[in-house]
């Protein structure tokens, strides 16, 4: 029971953490307005970083959905469906989360260890000393860098998953292109696709605040560097789980609401 508790507090230590540097970067942001040409260069660097492995993973994503669905409805012949039913899927709920998994893995880990190692070796203190915002200056372009791109990224991933359905769809199960396309616009509908979306970008602003608070608050030395990458992949997909969750409840008790009306 101890360990349970103790547990539980670190959790929602974590949580608190995360929330105050959230809401340190939002009021930076408003009141003294980032400098546009270092956003645009994190969100270059950020896109051209993950551009090919984002692809792949929606790729390979829709390719799996496909294959699982295909199992399924040979037994109730219904695969002039498959297409509608394994993008609704990708697009709602497996898509955004395996792809977050994966831009967690890689720009998250990344972007803690450059924050640390900047920390470590005092450059964040030499830009405090210089009379210049260390959150304004290099908190802020990242945050924003990565919320961007990271949005546009799965949903680059989103649509490759259809790409990558369409192809194992054809070899797989022997249905056309034309036929997996059919009955997309049929299945998937605008709240699907909303949800979806909300989700991309609701996962990236998770990821770049645990990835640059984390690194930002990184102690210790080299040794201090790894844990904070560590610790920045372990919290970034447990809590793109948990919000993963709260956003599919949001959104049901939303959808109820408007149908409703």
């Amino acid at each position: 029971m101890t360990f349970a508790i103790r547990g539980l507090i670190k959790i929602s230590d974590e949580i608190g953490k995360s929330l105050l540097f959230f809401f340190e970067i939002m009021t930076t942001m408003f009141v003294r307005p980032t400098r546009l040409r270092l956003v645009l260069e994190q969100i270059w660097h950020v896109t051209i970083e993950s551009f090919a492995t984002t692809a792949l993973a929606g790729f390979f994503v829709g390719a799996i959905m496909t294959v699982q669905f295909t199992m399924q409805m040979k037994e109730f012949g219904a695969l002039g469906f498959l297409g509608g039913l394994a993008t609704s899927a990708t697009f709602r709920e497996v898509g955004p989360l395996l792809i977050a998994f994966m831009l967690s893995g890689k720009i998250g880990a990344f972007t803690s260890a450059e924050l640390g190692t900047m920390r470590v070796t005092e450059q964040i203190d030499a830009i405090r000393c210089l009379g210049a915002n260390p959150i304004q200056e290099i908190i802020v372009p990242r945050f924003l860098g990565i919320v961007i791109s990271s949005f546009f990224l799965l949903f680059l991933g989103l649509f490759m998953s259809i790409l990558g359905g369409m192809f194992l769809g054809f070899f797989f199960a022997g249905v056309n292109p034309e036929e997996y396309m059919r009955h997309i616009p049929t299945i998937m509908s605008v709240p699907s696709m909303i949800s979806g979306l909300v989700k991309c970008f609701v996962f990236g602003v998770v990821l770049a605040t645990i990835c640059t608070q984390k690194g930002y608050f990184t102690t210790g030395g080299a040794k201090g560097v790894g844990r904070s990458v560590v610790s920045t992949a372990v919290t970034t997909m447990v809590c793109i789980v948990v919000t993963d969750w709260l956003t599919s409840f949001l959104g049901e008790i939303v959808l109820h609401m408007v149908q409703g009306f």
